[in-house]
């Protein structure tokens, strides 16, 4: 359990790899009653998801729930924050699904703005993680 009560589910580990994250957002999940026994019994996977922004709405695509791909889950966010993330899709940077967190009986997605790293940017932060690690 973090500080507030929130208990993370589950991460998406490439996503600080693969991104260089910029701004995060909480957004609600449309679920089903199965969809969410599954991700409270820790039976879901970020890896490979991500999230679509189109005719003003959000949705998560290619998350993974037991052995299966789930269905386009729709995110509940304001109209406010779904103009942001069209201002800065138009900028060229990616919306990234990061953790899914059980905040008390709701289900919530953190999702984050962020741009490609290139090859030479993942190896800097190997070798700092590593510098970091006392490994050199």
């Amino acid at each position: 359990m973090s500080k507030n009560g929130e208990k993370n589910v589950v991460l998406n580990r490439r996503a600080g790899f693969d991104y260089q994250l910029i701004d995060s957002l909480t957004v609600g999940m449309a679920l089903s009653g199965a969809e969410v026994r599954q991700i409270r019994d820790h039976h879901a996977q970020l890896k490979g998801a991500y999230v679509e922004l189109r005719r003003g709405q959000l949705s998560l695509n290619r998350l993974t729930l037991g052995s299966e791909t789930a269905r386009n889950i729709p995110l509940l966010a304001t109209k406010k924050q779904i103009i942001g993330l069209e201002r800065a899709k138009v900028d060229g940077v990616a919306i990234v699904p990061v953790k899914i967190i059980a905040s008390g009986r709701y289900i919530k997605l953190v999702i984050s703005t962020g741009k490609g790293k290139k090859k030479y940017d993942k190896r800097a932060t190997i070798k700092s993680r590593d510098i970091d690690r006392g490994r050199f």
